[in-house]
């Protein structure tokens, strides 16, 4: 199987940008320690600090959709929908080779 990247992006309503950043430094602890997970971290734009991104690299897509249903991510994302201006902003990508 292939490796998968995901790629996340998070803007934050107005005054929501904190929370949005607890909420993600929070998943990113028990994600690591997930099978499957290769990497995964976090970022803030530099321009916009309302505009956070998690990337993660996964073994491969099975992985990925067993993270997507534990219940620290179900409650990540519980928790970060109400905080977020848009709807939920997920990319699964592979390398262009």
């Amino acid at each position: 199987m292939a490796e998968l990247f995901i790629f996340a992006r998070f803007h934050a309503r107005e005054k929501e940008a904190e929370a949005v950043v607890a909420a993600v430094r929070e998943v990113i602890p028990p994600t690591r320690g997930e099978f499957g997970c290769l990497f995964i971290d976090a970022y803030r734009s530099t321009r916009n600090a309302r505009l956070i991104y998690i990337h993660s690299r996964w073994t491969d897509k099975a992985a990925f959709e067993r993270h997507a249903e534990l219940p620290h991510t179900l409650r990540f994302l519980a928790r970060v929908a109400p905080l977020i201006d848009h709807p939920l902003d997920v990319t699964r990508a592979r390398p262009l080779g």
